[in-house]
């Protein structure tokens, strides 16, 4: 099935009610920068989303881990599920990560931005994807999950190239009288239908989004888990991606990517205000430890970039000695505000742990 070229034809019914929406999406995407530019440290919570996101993208994939086994995983430690699952996740911030990297050197989002990073996303699968990065170069059929997910099969390889053509210049024309935040719901769609990849293509496909939103300046900082609503509700997610290949109906496409912007925003501002009286209380009890304050609040920064961490890596992140570092920890948990998790005397493994669960809130069980 070839996709046909975009913008669609005939136009989007731009009715009241769906650029309604759109306007309430986007004043959503305005709170949360608003929120996020209060919080102390931007770039630690955003870090933190990414791997949050990554968690959620990867389970509509079949991966399923945590952000815990996640952080483990980081620290060389076991994780609680299978290394696969949770590999599947680091590659996905690793690839996030590198297509931030592109993206703040002026590469545009186009081919070579897509092959670079399926070529980390699927740098470490277990052997699925022989060639990661580069286009498929044969003819296949995606199958559906579920009987209300019909298959579909994605235009030969033949036409991969024009068709991605297409989408780029599509994404990359700012002159189009289309508003951004849509210009990157039509795309999540077209590309959901060219499937250019042989492996992958979903993850890659929900991994652009928050560039793209990032790269037109539609969202400040990448802090949207839209895979969140996109799990929740994956049985609609992927009927609305189906309807518009088959009978061309984008309005209930677009209907549903605002009301996931609308609910993953609002979300997202209320972790942010979560988190952000969570650690001003910590931080105010830890001010009253006196002369140990100082270097326990280095430690407590520390902890709210990897909420999971060993001593030895605290070490390595604060630049303080071993034993201020263990000092500081003995601090953190007589206050409740730490945990350790290992019970040995070396190689003991601590845990931020109700900073953990405020963000991994929305990634436990996603059942519809």
């Amino acid at each position: 099935m070839v996709p046909a070229p975009l913008p669609p034809s005939p136009p989007i019914d731009w009715a009241p009610a769906l650029r309604r929406k759109f306007d309430h999406a986007l004043l959503a995407l305005g709170r949360l920068d608003s929120v996020a530019a209060l919080l102390p440290e931007t770039a630690v919570f955003r870090d933190l989303y990414v791997r949050k996101e990554a968690v959620l993208a990867c389970m509509i994939d079949g991966h399923c881990s945590s952000l815990a086994d996640l952080l483990s995983l980081e620290l060389g430690q076991a994780p609680g599920v299978s290394r696969n699952d949770v590999g599947a996740v680091r590659d996905y911030v690793a690839a996030f990560e590198h297509g931030l990297r592109l993206l703040g050197q002026g590469l545009p989002l186009s081919l070579r931005l897509f092959r670079e990073i399926h070529g980390v996303l699927l740098a470490h699968g277990p052997g699925r994807d022989p060639a990661p990065g580069e286009f498929r170069r044969g003819t296949r059929r995606v199958a559906g999950t579920r009987p209300s997910h019909a298959g579909f099969a994605p235009p030969p390889a033949e036409a991969v190239l024009a068709c991605l053509g297409n989408l780029t210049a599509y994404l990359n024309d700012k002159s189009a009288p289309a508003p951004l935040l849509l210009r990157a719901a039509v795309a999540h769609a077209q590309l959901d239908t060219i499937h250019p990849f042989p492996e992958g293509n979903g993850r890659l496909n929900r991994l652009l989004l928050p560039l793209q939103l990032a790269q037109d300046k539609v969202l400040g900082e990448p802090m949207l888990c839209l895979s969140r609503h996109f799990k929740t509700h994956r049985t609609r997610y992927h009927e609305l991606l189906n309807d518009v290949r088959l009978t061309g109906d984008w309005e209930a496409w677009l209907d549903f990517f605002a009301e996931a912007v609308m609910a993953t925003a609002s979300q997202a501002v209320d972790t942010a205000r979560e988190l952000l009286d969570l650690t001003r209380r910590d931080r105010e009890r830890i001010r009253g430890r006196g002369r140990a304050a100082a270097s326990t609040l280095v430690v407590h920064r520390a902890l709210m970039a990897h909420p999971i961490a060993t001593s030895n890596r605290l070490v390595e992140k604060t630049g303080l000695t071993p034993a201020t570092v263990n000092k500081a920890l003995g601090h953190l948990e007589q206050s409740a505000i730490v945990r350790e998790l290992t019970a040995q005397k070396r190689n003991r493994v601590f845990a931020y742990t109700r900073y953990l669960e405020v963000v991994s809130h929305g990634t436990e069980s996603l059942e519809e």
